[in-house]
């Protein structure tokens, strides 16, 4: 990944660093690359998170866009994946999404999309950062009518939301459940869906302040949900994060279905429907061994990627595969969308327990998870690349990788969106693999502290 633009976009705390400065610098920048490329004024559509900051960042980089002479058209608050969507819709030029996804509020991101939806490719994700990092090129400044300009806005969520619609084989109607809008995205959008659908819902967290996004509450804290689901006794829920790309569900015991899980129902729905090209999946290298096991017992084949939604879509596309995503609810279907979406898988999940006439708890039942610990180290930039250098620590991971056998493994890798240092141990005994991952964390922190010393 570049310097500007790491697996899923620029990302940073708003305002200190991902500044209006940067901002504004990335929509002249892009504007330029699509005038280059192109060869024409672009219409660039913009598309926002409900976090206080995101309407600073939208106007910082509507400025720089039009200050290049590219138009934007103003989606207002939608989830990251109506960007995708809309972007061939208006036949526009490229798509922005204002979002740092799960973070905190203080967070907030850049997503570009091109023309067809996809996420920008890394050449020219590269032209653009060289432009905004090494002034190697210098954006013209056009005059008089040559200046861009913002367009009238047009009917967004209402648009998005038939496109989901248009997807579904069965209405919702006597399922009882409760969406969780993690008070991002999903709340301008999911009542109207599931609503349409005929489902009878009850909505938490869909009142968004600027504050509220991610707290306590969506996909990082589905145990909210779990509760409410049991209390009342509902069909199950669902829970989105904070652009709603991502999804995990509840069945209705309160058990949680993740992003394997739901994958793994899919494959096996769509492989018995004749749905699933080359009956693959296409997940991470973080998918739970239960996950790989389910496949091999269904005769589903599973292809393995870098971890991040990007990686899993570049596979899909090169092969040809419908059905891709990761543990974290970031979940693709190629044949609906060019990107994850949370709101569309939560449904092809509940359509597919309407077609087959099952609780969600059966479809959650169908793969067996084995235990997984996750521990994170913070690490900075540096640290992250002492991490990735030093045969010590890459010679700790594989000693404990090697203690396990066949019965479990160890991954540990760098992230690409926040400064932490991520282990995963997993096997079928849970003590001994918490274990390995606590003496496994300690030794990467000395380590880690004691090259910040010498760097002091």
């Amino acid at each position: 990944m570049g310097r500007l633009f790491g697996t899923d976009g620029a990302r940073g705390v708003a305002n200190t660093e991902l500044t209006c400065e940067l901002a504004m610098s990335i929509g002249r920048a892009a504007a330029m690359v699509l005038i280059e490329n192109g060869g024409r004024r672009p219409t660039v559509i913009i598309g926002k998170d409900t976090r206080a900051s995101s309407d600073m960042l939208e106007a910082a980089l509507t400025a720089g866009l039009c200050s290049v002479g590219a138009n934007v058209l103003p989606l207002g608050v939608v989830p990251t994946p109506a960007v995708a969507y809309l972007v061939g819709k208006y036949k526009a030029d490229a798509g922005i999404m204002i979002s740092a996804s799960h973070n905190p509020c203080e967070y907030n991101g850049i997503k570009l999309f091109d023309g067809n939806g996809y996420k920008l490719p890394d050449t020219l994700e590269a032209e653009i950062e060289a432009i905004v990092l090494d002034g190697s090129k210098t954006p013209p400044v056009p005059t008089g009518g040559a200046v861009g300009r913002v367009l009238p806005a047009r009917t967004a969520v209402d648009d998005y939301v038939q496109h989901l619609l248009e997807t579904m084989p069965v209405d919702l109607r006597g399922m009882k459940l409760a969406v969780d809008c993690a008070n991002g995205s999903a709340s301008a959008t999911a009542r109207k869906l599931f609503s349409a659908l005929g489902a009878d819902c009850v909505y938490i967290n869909d009142q968004p302040d600027g504050e509220n996004i991610n707290e306590n509450c969506g996909s990082t804290h589905i145990e909210v949900l779990a509760e409410l689901v049991k209390k009342m006794r509902y069909s199950g829920g669902v829970a989105f994060d904070g652009d709603a790309d991502r999804c995990l569900a509840v069945d209705e015991k309160g058990n949680l279905i993740d992003g394997d899980k739901i994958i793994a129902a899919l494959a096996y729905h769509m492989k018995e429907q004749g749905r699933l090209p080359g009956d693959t999946a296409v997940v991470t290298v973080m998918s739970n061994l239960g996950f790989f096991r389910f496949c091999e017992e269904k005769n589903i084949h599973t292809v393995s990627t870098a971890v991040g939604d990007r990686y899993v879509l570049e596979e899909m596309r090169r092969s040809g595969y419908e059905l891709g995503g990761e543990q974290s609810g970031h979940i693709i279907l190629t044949h609906y969308a060019t990107t994850g979406d949370g709101q569309l898988s939560a449904i092809q999940l509940l359509a597919m327990a309407r077609q087959r006439g099952w609780k969600l708890s059966k479809i959650g039942s169908l793969m067996e998870r084995y235990p997984q610990v996750m521990v994170n180290v913070r690490a900075d930039a540096a640290q992250k690349k002492q991490f990735n250098e030093s045969e010590s620590l890459q010679g700790a991971v594989r000693a404990a990788d090697e203690s396990l056998g066949k019965e479990g493994r160890v991954l540990v890798r760098v992230s690409g969106t926040e400064p932490l240092v991520r282990i995963m141990v997993e096997g079928k005994d849970f003590e001994q693999i918490n274990t390995i991952a606590m003496e496994l964390a300690n030794t990467i922190k000395a380590e880690l502290a004691a090259g910040s010393a010498g760097r002091a």
